[in-house]
């Protein structure tokens, strides 16, 4: 059975929590990061990456890096830009976007229950990821972006949600991109007890977004997480947007894609409305395409009949040459939130892309399907809400090299 626990968190200053959290850095531009660095000297940006503001130290030994990030550290506490909390507790979080209310538990989860099942996974992650996060953790002793965490309603754990969100909040942030973020901390110990127990009596939980941040935490012991039940996570499609035609032309491509597809002509832009249907923009034009095969067993093949296998199968290799879809450079894949049908049609009508799929996205009910099969999706087969930003809550735990 899964177990979580509380911690004594680093939190920013109230009135200057808008200034301090961030976005994760890979979601700037080098540039829009930068700028934020420079301007802002106490942007979170400068624990992560101190070169972003200071030129100087852009060609620094990763160890010279890690001293200053730390060095950073002790003035943010020193100044009480961020505040170590003095009692352990859960936490509450509220993320509100885009008409999206997402509630969850903020906690500890333990990479044993990661490394024995307990906690499950559907995707595969990339050992140098793995590495680069496991130094920078050890190192500064930050474990400040969260990884979403599953599993089905629990009634106890939503009453103790409801509860404590009718009181004042620990933070109440609206930040720059019109997203609203709320804390409350769980400190009495039988509401801690009553969440604890909740979870405990479950059989596992599983990863919703963040796989290579809890592989990157199997020689630490523990790891933040937020916790939310399967009906608070939204999934939104990854959407694929290729450079090149593989020397063919657009009726080349066409007529290859029309020996498995039925297309459809479409004069609106095309954003499936079910499973295996897939919208394609090429040449000014969009198509709405339906596999002539039809013997799809969902059940006896979770991964194989996934759209974005069925996509890959049969077009994205055999027409496009794309054979995989993690390393060849001339695949981008985006989300539905930062890659709408205008932005997917500008990247192909004026570069640097040739053709354009949209995809339905992948049900919850299917993900842990693929989780409980101990089976893992394609890179990039779901784009999970909500996103976290960085700093708003960090699991600080300085140690020899940190400090």
């Amino acid at each position: 059975m899964p177990s979580i626990k509380p911690f004594r968190a680093l939190i920013p200053s109230y009135h200057e929590c808008s200034v301090i959290v961030t976005r994760p850095l890979d979601n700037y531009s080098t540039g829009e990061a930068r700028l934020i660095a420079t301007e802002n000297r106490y942007s979170f940006l400068h624990l992560i990456d101190p070169s972003l503001a200071e030129p100087s130290w852009r060609d620094m030994r990763t160890e010279l890096i890690y001293r200053k990030i730390n060095l950073t550290i002790k003035e943010f506490l020193d100044s009480r830009k961020l505040i170590l909390q003095n009692i352990p507790a859960l936490y509450i979080y509220e993320c509100v976007h885009n008409g999206l209310a997402q509630k969850g538990i903020w906690s500890l989860c333990e990479t044993d229950d990661y490394l024995s099942g307990a906690i499950r996974k559907h995707e595969v992650t990339v050992e140098r990821r793995e590495k680069q996060l496991a130094d920078y953790l050890i190192n500064t002793g930050l474990d400040s972006n969260p990884v979403l965490i599953t599993y089905p309603p629990l009634p106890a754990i939503d009453q103790e949600i409801d509860k404590y969100s009718k009181t004042p909040p620990l933070i109440d942030l609206l930040y720059n991109d019109g997203s609203k973020h709320r804390l409350w901390a769980v400190e009495d110990k039988d509401d801690i007890q009553e969440i604890e127990n909740a979870i405990a009596s479950l059989d596992v939980l599983y990863i919703a977004d963040g796989h290579h941040r809890a592989a990157a935490m199997k020689g630490q012991g523990q790891f933040s997480a937020v916790l939310m039940n399967t009906s608070e996570i939204k999934i939104h499609e990854f959407n694929r947007l290729i450079k090149g035609l593989n020397g063919l032309t657009a009726s080349e491509i066409i007529e290859k894609v029309s020996e498995k597809f039925e297309l459809t002509v479409s004069n609106e832009p095309v954003y499936p409305t079910k499973i295996h249907e897939i919208g394609m923009y090429l040449k000014g034009m969009w198509y709405r395409l339906i596999p002539k095969f039809t013997n799809f067993n969902e059940k006896h093949d979770l991964v194989g009949n996934l759209d974005v296998s069925i996509l890959q199968e049969h077009i994205l290799a055999p027409v496009l040459g794309i054979s995989d879809p993690r390393t060849d450079a001339r695949i981008t894949f985006q989300g539905r939130i930062t890659g709408n049908t205008a932005r997917i049609q500008d990247s192909v009508d004026h570069g640097p892309y040739s053709i354009a799929f949209t995809l339905f996205p992948i049900t919850v009910e299917r993900l842990l399907m693929v989780a409980d099969a101990g089976l893992i999706m394609p890179p990039k087969s779901t784009w999970i809400e909500p996103k976290f930003l960085v700093g708003l809550l960090t699991n600080y735990t300085p140690n020899s090299k940190s400090l």
